[in-house]
């Protein structure tokens, strides 16, 4: 199944772990990326620690855990660009979130781009 079908079609929940230069790990639960080609994902981000790891620290790891079960995929990422309040965001993004919207509407938003490096199932293949 090609990715963009993949996470169109669906549950579960994402994680995205980040790590800074000093090799401190962060996780963070992320929704589904938007899947701008085989190859390439874009995730909105606010300006937190997630966001603040990419800028010393490129790599990233997304995994995806299927409602059901113990499938999803793992995506190995490496940062390519973003765009502060990009134009893109407000197109893209699959559902709001009034609660969290209220709260943080004022702050800026970056929608980042990431190449995918490797994929892997959930579990297995070493």
């Amino acid at each position: 199944m090609a990715l963009n079908e993949y996470f169109e079609s669906t549950k579960g929940v994402g994680v995205l772990a980040t790590a800074d230069r000093e090799g401190l790990v962060n996780a963070a639960i992320y929704a589904r990326p938007h899947v701008i080609d085989e190859a390439n994902i874009a995730l909105i981000m606010s300006d937190r620690l997630s966001h603040l790891n990419l800028q010393s620290n490129p790599h990233a790891l997304y995994l995806f855990k299927e409602e059901d079960g113990y499938r999803g995929r793992r995506l190995y990422l490496t940062k390519t660009k973003e765009e502060k309040d990009s134009p893109l965001i407000p197109q893209i993004r699959r559902r709001k979130y009034p609660e969290v919207e209220g709260k943080y509407a004022e702050e800026s938003k970056f929608l980042v781009f990431f190449h995918i490096d490797r994929t892997l199932p959930l579990i297995g293949e070493k």
